[in-house]
């Protein structure tokens, strides 16, 4: 009778890895609830290992649905864990150095209760002294504390939008600003003379789902609702932000490299459709989880690096600066045309 409900557990569990694997190549939610289920598609694969496992040791035949639900995800999303590179390679100076951060507006609201944060927040970034530097959430004064960086282009005025900045060491020879409609979440872009080619540079933030990260969101029937609700109008709309960003990347006439905070994991269709064919650092480079945020006390990774094929990733590195409610990511480029 025990190994019937076990049996009965798996197959649910191992149909849901399955459907959510198949569902992040679609362009639509066929079945809002299941979206929201990939963010938590970790514990889905951990608990197919376990269901494995014991069926290993019971009745082998019965492992197939895990066995399965197992290679239906990998085939889907690849390793969600990083085994890093311990090959060193020799640096050239015209190495790209990168990094994307939400910096909670330097703390200017005051929800980390410690003096001093936005400061520290300047002083890691002048310590790790990115080329490119992509900041969400940005506090307009800061830039003043950010003088090595002689180019800079930020959310214009007018958005009336939550302010995204590019910093550059590198020229900025144009720039712009997509309407996300029915938000105050935005993306900009600049293009950047880099040698002898221009690159853009776009900085994404995507929909916030604006629940705070505890289970007390789902602690009744009420609160639990209006906390799904959220979810899923918050899918609905960061799915639509991500096709009007690949529509203006599908137009660009140069090199990518795309930045960002995108409120959502790599299990999404969101962000399967906003990387199309580009390189995601942390996949190639990268080690552990890549957190970039926590979630239910759970590390995932919603801030990406992702960069054109042209260019080979040489390093990933994911920080553990609890500075703001993210993580800072920085990854190091080559553009092949400068080997």
């Amino acid at each position: 009778m025990l190994d019937r409900i076990i049996l009965g557990i798996n197959i649910l569990i191992a149909l849901l890895l399955g459907i959510i694997s198949i569902f992040s190549f679609l362009p639509f939610q066929p079945i809002p609830v299941l979206s929201v289920l990939s963010l938590f598609v970790p514990f889905l694969f951990i608990l197919n290992v376990l269901f494995l496992l014991y069926w290993l040791f019971r009745k082998r035949k019965r492992a197939v649905y895990s066995i399965s639900a197992l290679l239906i995800g990998y085939i889907s999303f690849g390793f969600f864990y990083g085994f890093g590179d311990n090959d060193q390679v020799e640096a050239k100076t015209t190495d790209l150095k990168i990094m994307t951060y939400n910096v909670w507006g330097f703390n200017k609201n005051g929800w980390i209760k410690q003096p001093g944060i936005g400061d520290s927040i300047i002083n890691f970034i002048k310590e790790k002294d990115p080329d490119i530097l992509c900041i969400q959430e940005h506090n307009r004064i800061r830039h003043r504390q950010l003088r090595q960086y002689p180019y800079r282009s930020e959310t214009p005025y007018s958005a009336k939008r939550t302010t995204q900045a590019i910093f550059s060491k590198y020229p900025i020879v144009g720039n712009g600003s997509l309407d996300l409609p029915g938000t105050i979440n935005n993306i900009i872009y600049a293009d950047i003379a880099y040698g002898q080619d221009t690159i853009r540079i776009y900085n994404l933030h995507l929909q916030s789902f604006s629940i705070i990260p505890r289970a007390e969101s789902f602690a009744n029937g009420e609160k639990s609702e209006r906390a799904y609700r959220r979810l899923v109008n918050t899918f609905t709309m960061q799915l639509e932000q991500a096709k009007i960003f690949r529509e203006h990347i599908e137009k660009s006439p140069f090199k990518n490299i795309v930045c960002g905070d995108f409120n959502n994991t790599q299990f999404s269709n969101i962000y399967k459709l906003a990387k199309g064919d580009l390189q995601d650092t942390f996949l190639e480079k990268g080690e552990g989880f890549g957190r970039t945020y926590d979630l239910f006390r759970t590390p995932i990774r919603i801030d990406y690096i992702l960069a054109d094929p042209d260019f080979e990733v040489r390093d990933h590195e994911n920080f553990d600066e609890k500075l703001s409610d993210h993580y800072p990511v920085m990854a190091t480029l080559r553009l092949n045309s400068h080997q």
